[in-house]
């Protein structure tokens, strides 16, 4: 780890605290979005000759341009904590991102979601075709770990080596594909065909795999970059988890309430599929309720940082009350 003497010397955070939320948010878009399009780039392909355009502009597709960079965001402003720059979390802010926009095209073919829009825009599927967008999620997935392992994503071989087993322990069989299977299963997908009717913890359990992971691992990854010690990181990791759960309360509402206009995809899905929800099981009164509980626990997360969290307490309030 990096140690407090060497995070002291590092350059001044990029957004000072005065700045509202929204402008913090779309610094970090932009952050993101830029390092994105330079990994995206096609002098950035390795080799020369024939160079697959069509999955690069896919990759392009499902990557660049669009949504609200909530991961990247929260791997940025942790590591703001710390003393980091935004550019020196740049890398790992894209490398979640990356793993987050991948899920997104899988998640919208024919044979998991089966959507035509994402973002406002049609899907990748949509706008190539089913095996080229299966290819652009897998590059994009890969491309993740590229960034991570790059001298740019921390100067410590051993800082970056963590970041990397994180992201895959929070992408792969016990986080966001594992959660995915068991959302699946849920819904009738295997065996007789049936909805299974989960009890609420089950369903709390399986949302903090599929969703929660990664933003778990979006809050915690800032106090690894910024070398925090075990009591900073632990408070990191609990408003992640307290967010992660947020998040996903308040997307199972918008798959109620929400219009496909504003949200930017198609709404009422969730009903539709038989999915378990915690709207469903509990009903839309006690979801906001513990919507707004684990809003407060994402908050008193934060405590240690004292006024160096208000961002951060403001982005789950941002979690709980957005409409798309």
């Amino acid at each position: 780890m990096v140690s407090r003497r060497r995070r002291a010397a590092r350059p001044a955070r990029r957004f000072p605290v005065t700045t509202s939320l929204a402008l913090r948010l779309d610094a970090a878009a932009a952050v993101t979005e830029a390092r994105l399009a330079a990994a995206l780039a096609d002098a950035a392909l390795p080799g020369e000759g024939t160079r697959p355009v069509r999955l690069l502009a896919a990759m392009r597709h499902g990557a660049l341009g669009g949504g609200k960079r909530l991961r990247p965001f929260l791997v940025i402003e942790g590591a703001a904590l710390f003393g980091l720059s935004a550019a020196q979390a740049a890398a790992a802010a894209a490398a979640v991102e990356c793993v987050h926009c991948y899920s997104l095209i899988h998640d919208d073919l024919p044979a998991m979601d089966d959507d035509d829009l994402r973002r406002g825009r049609p899907t990748v599927h949509r706008s190539f075709d089913e095996a080229t967008a299966i290819l652009a999620g897998d590059g994009l997935l890969t491309l993740a770990f590229d960034l991570l392992a790059g001298e740019d994503a921390h100067p410590e071989p051993r800082v970056r080596v963590e970041l990397v087993r994180m992201l895959a322990r929070s992408a792969g069989l016990g986080g966001m594909v594992g959660g995915q299977m068991l959302d699946l299963a849920a819904e009738g997908r295997f065996d007789d065909g049936r909805p299974l009717a989960l009890p609420a913890e089950e369903i709390r359990r399986l949302q903090a795999m599929k969703t929660g992971a990664l933003l778990l691992f979006s809050a915690e990854a800032g106090a690894v970059l910024g070398g925090a010690g075990e009591a900073e990181r632990a408070a990191l990791a609990a408003y992640g988890r307290a967010l992660g759960a947020a998040f996903q309360i308040a997307d199972d509402i918008l798959d109620v309430e929400g219009t496909a206009d504003a949200v930017g995809k198609k709404v009422g899905k969730d009903e539709a599929a038989g999915k378990g929800t915690l709207v469903s099981r509990l009903g839309l009164l006690e979801a906001r309720a513990v919507l707004a509980a684990l809003v407060r626990d994402a908050e008193e997360a934060l405590a240690p940082f004292g006024p160096r969290g208000a961002i951060l307490k403001a982005a789950a309030r941002f979690v709980a009350e957005r409409k798309s």
